[in-house]
């Protein structure tokens, strides 16, 4: 497979498309900041951040703020806000050119189709789009290819410095086991024999002795629903006793502590003593949750790569030919994908095996986890190029440990990210000429 990619990684590259999809919805905040004079916010280093460029990321703030309920801060203070974000991405971006950080233009063209897709616009229609906006074609691929850069820069530099030690590991997994077990479910029977409220101790002892004796039977091999049926003053005595599979939170913890040494099938050795009498428990079945145990999907696909002789719109209308001769029988998902596809899989008819959560990349995966099992899916377009999947099966399986430990350093590294970002950009900063010409007046 030519497409794996581990998800830290994937997400970081993807949100660097979803900056850059931003600008459509902002792009008329440079017309009006054209019509209204144009002019230099901060210099830094050899980069300049203008009176437009806060406009349109403020527009899209604020969009995004509309959509999601979200409660901005006082104006005064996103401006703030948005212009030192813009001279930390600007010190950023200088430093990605001085280390020798580039887009080749191929990588452009495919980030261009990606960002007409999201907008469901063909490359063609995106262009006369911002046009109609009035933002330049060439200056839109130009904030394009910075978002790029500083995606591809951060993901260098910050994740180089971000160290996950087998001892995190160790005590992470620790965690997850022990908060495993407080979601275990279990399926319990219980035989009781009740003991009056207020009874002297005559009564008691002759409850209890009856209790034992019922005990001694169940653990010497006698049908345990049975005597719950002959004997059991508890309800569910029709069901043989059994409660029913249910979280240990929703489990008395006199029962819990009787049975969670027992194996399916075994009786509690002793009797348990309630307010309500005594209990004889036999455990029925455990059930773990376990996050070693993952749900796979086994999917095929045809890739098509773009290029300067394949358009995105000329892939998908390919690929969305190839879905029409499938659906109707003329022709076989495999054969196509032998005859055409691009990538590693098409000699497997494009099969691309078992695989885990996280192991492509996620425009790819949300396609695959949403597709009901035989499903083809609309012709879609991912980084590599344009796909079609359909999903040929799924199964639950336990991870081993050596995956195990592999996904426990990705979660503990996507933890720390924030932090060591946070001292990478600092220090990019520090390291930046920055002269903050004039405050904008929105």
């Amino acid at each position: 497979m030519t497409f794996l990619f581990t998800r830290l990684a994937a997400w970081r590259t993807l949100a660097a498309l979803a900056a850059a999809a931003a600008l459509l919805s902002g792009a008329w905040a440079q017309g009006r900041a054209s019509s209204r004079g144009d002019y230099i916010v901060a210099v830094v280093n050899q980069e300049i951040v203008t009176y437009s460029d806060v406009m349109r990321r403020i527009e899209a703030i604020e969009q995004a703020a509309a959509r999601s309920g979200e409660r901005l801060p006082p104006r005064p203070q996103l401006v703030s806000e948005v212009v030192n974000a813009l001279i930390d991405d600007r010190a950023q971006l200088s430093h990605a050119r001085d280390t020798g950080v580039r887009v080749d233009e191929a990588e452009l063209d495919r980030a261009v189709a990606n960002v007409a897709a999201q907008n469901q616009l063909t490359p063609q229609q995106l262009r006369e789009r911002l046009a109609s906006e009035g933002l330049d074609y060439a200056r839109f691929r130009n904030n394009l290819r910075d978002q790029i850069l500083l995606q591809r820069v951060r993901e260098r530099e910050v994740q180089a410095r971000i160290r996950v030690t087998e001892a995190e590991i160790d005590d992470y997994l620790a965690e997850q086991r022990a908060r495993q077990a407080g979601a275990a479910e279990y399926d319990i029977a219980q035989l009781l024999v009740a003991v009056p409220e207020g009874a002297g101790d005559a009564v008691v002892a002759e409850r209890r002795a009856k209790a034992e004796d019922l005990l001694a039977q169940a653990r010497a091999g006698a049908d345990f629903a049975a005597l719950v049926r002959a004997h059991s003053d508890g309800a569910h005595r029709e069901d043989g006793g059994r409660l029913g599979l249910r979280p240990a939170s929703r489990l008395p913890e006199l029962f819990l502590s009787a049975v969670e040494a027992l194996k399916a099938g075994e009786v509690a050795p002793a009797l348990v003593r309630s307010g309500a009498g005594f209990h004889i428990l036999k455990l029925h079945e455990r059930r773990s949750a376990s996050t070693d145990l993952i749900t796979q999907t086994r999917a095929r696909h045809i890739l098509l790569r773009l290029s300067p002789q394949l358009s995105a719109e000329t892939a998908l209308r390919r690929l969305g030919e190839y879905k029409r001769r499938i659906e109707q029988g003329e022709a076989g998902f495999a054969q196509l994908a032998r005859e055409y596809s691009e990538d590693g899989s098409a000699s497997q008819g494009g099969d691309l095996g078992w695989a885990s959560p996280g192991q492509f990349v996620p425009e790819f995966e949300r396609v695959m986890n949403a597709l009901p099992t035989g499903r083809l899916s609309e012709p879609f377009l991912s980084r590599f190029g344009a796909h079609l999947v359909q999903v040929t099966d799924r199964r639950d399986t336990r991870i081993d440990p050596r995956e195990q430990r592999e996904l426990a350093r990705n979660v503990l590294r996507e933890r720390k990210y924030e932090q060591a970002y946070e001292e990478w950009a600092r220090e990019i900063r520090e390291r930046a000429y920055i002269d903050i010409r004039v405050r904008p007046e929105l």
